[in-house]
């Protein structure tokens, strides 16, 4: 599905998980291409839940373990989702949620293009069919390191008041530090919501931004940097539940902005 606002172009893929395959501002594209990257949604956890379990009160619930020791990014990313309503410059996908995740319920996304090219806003809610469940949401975007061969790379900027401390098995200790130099596979919290600046020099200016307090920066591939706006941490179902309840549905949403050098 293509959307179009000014000279941007957005490819969403419901038949690969809702997936923003493609964003051209200008012809220019700024997601790693491939079935695995583009921009996927991250949902009923983001990151690796530990050694793939996760209680939900009394009860322990076990998910592949398709990241070494953990279950990583959720059920949804590979599912196909139905298109709910699309004009030409937004979309609704959603997803039933189902095995191996064991409680019913669905996810939905909501695309939209600012009319002016100016930005694009997301949304994700999950929602329970059934009975209660902890839950997580959030996007895993994979931003090209160069727009073009022999260009700028691309330079990350934020300011965090902590930095999640990562163990040997990559799970967060519990331990909060002093945000630290990259390369980094790291979660840091943003009391004051998710901000976080892609700059290629001379080419292009982006920002990531969130009212969610919690972003995963990850940039040690040669490739691609990403920026992940989340409703919480890695291992977030069995530290920080957020429970989605009949009455009280999860909902996170971000925002991309992007600007262009005055070439004037």
């Amino acid at each position: 599905m293509l959307l179009r606002a000014a000279d941007v172009e957005l490819t969403v893929r419901p038949d690969q998980g809702a997936r923003l395959a493609s964003l051209r501002i200008g012809g220019t594209e700024l997601l790693r291409q491939g079935e695995r990257f583009g921009s996927f949604v991250m949902a009923p956890w983001c990151g690796r839940t530990g050694y793939g379990r996760f209680r939900n009160g009394v009860r322990e619930h076990r998910l592949p373990q398709d990241a070494g020791d953990h279950a990583i990014h959720g059920t949804v990313r590979r599912r196909e989702w139905r298109t709910a309503r699309a004009d030409a410059t937004s979309a609704v996908f959603t997803c039933d949620l189902a095995d191996p995740w064991p409680y019913e319920g669905r996810v939905t996304q909501l695309v939209e293009l600012a009319e002016d090219g100016s930005g694009l806003d997301l949304t994700l809610g999950v929602e329970t069919t059934g009975d209660s469940f902890p839950a997580q949401a959030g996007w895993h975007p994979w931003f090209l390191r160069t727009l073009r061969p022999g260009g700028p790379e691309a330079v990350i900027g934020f300011s965090a008041a902590w930095q999640a401390e990562r163990g040997p098995d990559k799970l967060p200790t519990g331990r909060r530090v002093e945000p630290r130099p990259g390369p980094w596979d790291d979660c840091f919290h943003m009391p004051e919501g998710v901000s976080a600046t892609l700059t290629w020099p001379g080419e292009l200016e982006l920002t990531v931004s969130s009212r969610s307090e919690w972003v995963v920066i990850y940039d040690e591939q040669p490739e691609a940097v990403c920026v992940e706006p989340q409703s919480g941490p890695p291992n977030g179902l069995n530290t920080h539940p957020r429970l989605v309840t009949p009455i009280d549905p999860l909902e996170i949403s971000s925002r991309w902005t992007w600007r262009r050098p005055d070439v004037s």
